[in-house]
């Protein structure tokens, strides 16, 4: 049996999230920042309630979205793992072969509760890429693309795009994309705080090392002070230097106990520019600076 698990929570298995103990997939390659004049009028950073961090509920799963990202016609997306919309077990994590809720479904952005319907609803979006599907579709065969392209893109609905703003909650950035990954050692941050953690702000932002780089460049183990939990799926990971490194997708049992498993940006959305059909797809850059701890 797999040592990994997706990290999407879900209505039917509130009950047993404290159990659940392994993860998912990810991706790696190269991609470009949106330029500036590209951008559209963002919210103030201290007053956008659409940013990286918050939380994701797709017919009752509990995500976390990790970067923003724009499109040549206007269009503004968040984006997630894409077994967020998963259809199949925790355990399955191949996205080639794994199930899929189509594009199209409904999305709702959230804060506080377990369930949207207990919370404060934020916004929508609707599906509009995932890597899962796009791989399907490709007929993709490459081991590791299967198995660590876990990214998808909700696109904002289109009254709740003045809500939105770039930059990650407590780090700032991201300055760019990391290109090249993270070597063993390497400072990392992320930004998420899965209603499992009863809306305690001060676990919400984390750091921590990486493990290195594995899977041919798709996929970046980590250790962060609190790991990722069911309900951080899809959270932003950034680098020492404030460049988006990837999207959390995996919680490990073995062999490194306790470790998320963080699927590479730079492959992920080179993948989804190829094979998404959204033109001019990139990445949005924070309006404030990144403000590391050290």
């Amino acid at each position: 049996m797999s040592p990994l698990q997706n990290l999407r929570t879900s209505t039917r298995r509130l009950a047993t999230l404290a159990a659940l103990a392994s993860a998912a997939v990810l991706g790696a390659a190269t991609a470009t920042v949106a330029p500036a004049s590209a951008a559209p009028t963002w919210a103030p950073a201290d007053q956008a309630t659409l940013t990286p961090g918050v939380q994701a509920y797709t017919e009752g799963g509990q995500c976390t979205a990790n970067f923003v990202f724009t499109d040549s016609a206007g269009g503004v997306y968040l984006g997630y793992a894409a077994h967020c919309a998963g259809t199949g077990e925790a355990t399955q994590t191949d996205g080639c072969e794994s199930g899929s809720l189509p594009l199209g479904t409904k999305v709702d952005f959230a804060e506080g509760g377990s369930l949207v319907s207990s919370g404060t609803r934020l916004g929508g979006g609707t599906l509009a890429y995932s890597s899962w599907l796009a791989m399907q579709d490709n007929g993709e065969t490459d081991a590791d693309t299967c198995a660590y392209n876990d990214f998808a893109l909700v696109k904002v609905d289109a009254a709740d795009v003045s809500k939105v703003n770039p930059t990650i909650p407590f780090w700032g950035g991201p300055v760019g994309i990391d290109t090249d990954g993270v070597g063993a050692g390497e400072t990392v941050h992320s930004y998420g705080n899965s209603s499992l953690r009863g809306g305690l702000e001060l676990l919400s932002p984390k750091q921590g090392i990486s493990l290195g780089t594995s899977g041919n460049g798709w996929t970046h183990p980590v250790y962060t002070i609190t790991p990722g939990v069911p309900g951080d799926s899809g959270s932003a990971f950034i680098n020492g230097e404030g460049q988006a490194l990837g999207t959390l997708s995996t919680l490990a049992l073995a062999p490194l106990a306790g470790s998320n498993g963080v699927g590479d940006l730079a492959s992920e959305l080179a993948y989804a520019q190829q094979h998404s059909g959204i033109a001019g797809l990139e990445l949005a850059l924070g309006t404030e600076p990144f403000s590391p701890l050290l």
